[in-house]
């Protein structure tokens, strides 16, 4: 058989394996698989089909290369690599987080593993991300609650910025972190930290399609600020 005609038998074992999934963002609601959720089933099903699959790095991109061990054939997934900046990390445990990241999408993508569409669990669908535009300063025009909130009069909490980067996506990262973190230090309670989240959730999910390292260091914002109101 050649390395596609394994590899398509291999997906359809994976397909017929029940796989749980243990990752699970508290704050949107959704579960997704870790990699330790398929890996293990996947090495034991190419073991008896007759591949092995080898991941790699360069500055630029991850790589993961099947081979086809009974044979010279292989096939290569491919994704750009990114960059992770988690809070009291330093540089070889923010390497590490990214790379963690990326053979699970390279195995997800190699094995068509489906995730019931985790961003659609928060908004609905992203449009492809474009990498070029000219810098926008973000306008915030909430109305700041009153210190005792009163039915009807809680803050707009949308952020007006473009829908995705079309300039320096870090510096359109930073400003929609920045914009959110303003936000949240006017929140009340838990339920202006939930409007802010659901006012500006395609937003969101645009940050986690262009960086989701970057998305989770921010969400951890909304949680720790939840977190405050619900001990009190």
């Amino acid at each position: 058989m050649s390395v596609y005609k394994k590899l398509q038998e291999a997906r359809i074992l994976l397909q017929n394996t029940k796989l749980n999934k243990s990752g699970k963002n508290k704050f949107a609601g959704y579960e997704y698989f870790e990699l330790g959720d398929f890996l293990p089933q996947i090495q034991n099903i190419c073991k008896n089909v007759g591949l092995c699959g080898m991941v790699s790095f360069t500055a630029d991109t991850a790589y993961l290369t099947i081979h086809d061990t009974d044979g010279e054939g292989f096939t290569t997934f491919t994704s750009p690599m990114s960059s992770a900046a988690l809070k009291g990390c330093h540089d070889v445990q923010n390497l590490g987080a990214v790379q963690t990241y990326l053979r699970r999408y390279l195995w997800t993508n190699a094995f068509e593993i489906v995730e019931h569409d985790a961003l659609d669990a928060t908004t609905g669908g992203i449009e492809p991300v474009a990498k070029t535009v000219p810098k926008v300063e973000p306008k915030i025009e909430p109305k700041k609650p009153d210190p005792k909130p009163i039915a009807g009069e809680k803050g707009e909490w949308q952020i007006t910025a473009p829908a995705k980067p079309e300039g320096d996506t870090k510096e359109w990262l930073d400003l929609i972190k920045s914009a959110s973190h303003m936000l949240l230090d006017l929140t009340a309670d838990e339920e202006d930290v939930m409007l802010i989240f659901k006012k500006n959730k395609v937003l969101f999910d645009t940050v986690k399609a262009t960086d989701p390292v970057f998305f989770k260091e921010m969400m951890g914002k909304f949680t720790e600020r939840k977190t405050l109101f619900t001990k009190e």
